[in-house]
């Protein structure tokens, strides 16, 4: 391999005798590896294919595939050696077959993105844009585990070295990044590709040593060698160190808040979802919870509990959504027995149109009311589920039925273009619908503005759609949204047309 190659196999030829090693065939085999062929290119773009698919789909299964198929460890492990024998020939080599098999996966996956319908961030993908130490550390130990089964001839220990490193993954999230547009995810999944094949190199490369392949090399030259390694794996370390000092400060402080947020709330409160900003300039959690009755000055009292708790200030905004409001209604959703005549034909019917079971149908025979909590899952709009209440109104006139949306964003209300008038007002219907079910109190409507309109337009579109909500009897505050950074970056990635709203803000 290179210049070095007449000592090196002089060397070889005394050392490989001794421990049964057959070292010329094994860098032989690993040359052919590491060489950009037509079967590396094929693999590699069949790889990726599954990668992306994987995680685009968030399959385990099927991600853990294009794992087992991909032929990166190939060129990483061929630079490891090159690097422990200073075959500088073999290094550029090397990374050549790396650099085309990351440009072939990275175009490739993105090309499926843009072609694709899905087009979301999912589990997976995101479980790829944040490195941190224990990736390094994993990438670490499977490297001198698969260095050791390439020098030993253990090939089933290469495919659990596959699985754990997981060199494609990273390079189809990069191809997402990529092919949406997606700044945060294509830096961090590149962050983590480059962490995984630096630090399998490196520790290829120490396994290279221990087993005898650089024995030609001088003492002054293993030294330097030596301190190189160790100055990449500190550049390395330090970085993700600090990522995973932020991640472990991330996961306690959620736990945290979660706590907090059941203690303000009471014990029957349930947190239907809690999911963190950690992108805002002040970490925000925004949370919708379940409660029987509404908890007046719970978001005060979890914010000034999480001050006294944690290091950084946190936000925590809150969005309340009461279960059942009567005592009427509590007492018939706590009696099993079923309804009789209407009140069983209403029973079914709401239970068919929530898809619940009919007993989780809140009935009240004697007011002629029922309620019933459509399932998180389902897959009807609010448009869909106001429609099917107001056709079981019909089929029952008389019943005061109601179907209570899952707790989900409410739908932006449009606006012409230069102007503060409704561009649908159905929406605004729909959204003070919504707002009744969840027997929410009050709310606050934020206008927003495109950065070709005049500032003073978002607040009268705020108080235009306030206005409007409070005819439907619900306390509202206009105010104006702020056109920093963060809104010149929505506007370039949804257009102009997604700045001409007003939304409703239930952060009480």
């Amino acid at each position: 391999m290179g210049g070095a190659r007449e000592r090196f196999f002089a060397s070889l030829k005394r050392t490989s005798s001794s421990d049964g090693i057959d070292r010329v065939a094994l860098l032989a085999r690993i040359e052919a590896e590491a060489s950009l062929t037509g079967r590396y290119a094929f693999m590699v773009l069949m790889s990726a294919g599954i990668a992306i698919l994987g995680l685009l789909l968030s399959s385990p299964a099927v991600i853990i595939g294009a794992m087992l198929v991909s032929p990166l460890m190939g060129p990483i492990i061929g630079l490891g050696f090159a690097v422990a024998i200073a075959d500088w020939a073999g290094v550029r080599r090397s990374l050549g077959t790396l650099a085309a098999g990351a440009a072939l996966a990275v175009v490739f996956s993105a090309l499926i993105v843009f072609l694709s319908p899905l087009t979301d961030r999912t589990g997976e993908i995101l479980a790829r844009t944040r490195p941190n130490l224990f990736d390094l550390l994993v990438a670490v130990f499977s490297a001198l585990a698969g260095g050791y089964a390439t020098i030993r001839g253990r090939g089933e220990t290469i495919v659990g070295v596959a699985i754990a490193t997981a060199l494609m993954p990273p390079l189809a999230v990069v191809g997402f990044g990529l092919a949406t547009g997606d700044g945060p995810v294509f830096r961090g999944a590149l962050a983590l590709f480059v962490t995984n094949f630096v630090a399998i190199a490196l520790s290829a490369a120490v396994m290279a040593r221990v087993f005898g392949f650089g024995a030609h090399l001088s003492r002054e030259q293993t030294r330097r060698q030596g301190w190189a390694m160790l100055a990449v794996f500190a550049a390395l370390a330090v970085p993700l160190a600090v990522s995973l000092r932020e991640i472990a400060w991330e996961t306690l402080t959620t736990r945290k808040v979660r706590e907090e947020i059941l203690a303000a709330m009471g014990p029957e409160a349930r947190i239907e979802a809690l999911d963190p900003d950690f992108a805002a300039r002040l970490p925000t959690y925004h949370a919708i919870v379940i409660v029987p009755a509404y908890v007046e000055g719970a978001e005060a009292r979890v914010a000034q509990a999480m001050a006294q708790a944690t290091d950084r200030p946190v936000a925590v905004r809150l969005r309340q959504v009461v279960a059942a409001d009567e005592p009427s209604l509590r007492r018939a959703a706590s009696d099993p027995r079923p309804a009789s005549g209407d009140a069983a034909l209403v029973r079914d019917l709401l239970a068919v149109l929530a898809g619940v079971p009919p007993l989780d149908v809140t009935v009240d025979a004697e007011r002629r009311r029922a309620i019933a909590r459509v399932r998180q899952d389902t897959p009807v709009g609010l448009r869909g589920l106001r429609a099917l209440e107001e056709r079981a109104r019909r089929r029952f006139p008389g019943w005061d039925l109601q179907l209570v949306p899952a707790p989900a964003p409410l739908p932006p209300i449009p606006f012409a273009d230069g102007s503060a008038a409704i561009a649908d007002r159905e929406v605004v219907g729909l959204v003070g619908w919504a707002l009744a079910r969840w027997r929410i109190p009050e709310a606050t409507i934020e206008g927003r503005r495109a950065s070709d309109e005049p500032a003073e337009l978002a607040l009268l579109r705020a108080q235009t759609a306030a206005e409007l909500l409070a005819a439907s009897w619900i306390k509202t505050k206009a105010i104006a949204a702020a056109t920093g950074p963060d809104a010149r970056a929505a506007e370039l990635a949804a257009g102009r047309a997604s700045r001409r709203v007003a939304v409703v803000r239930l952060d009480l």
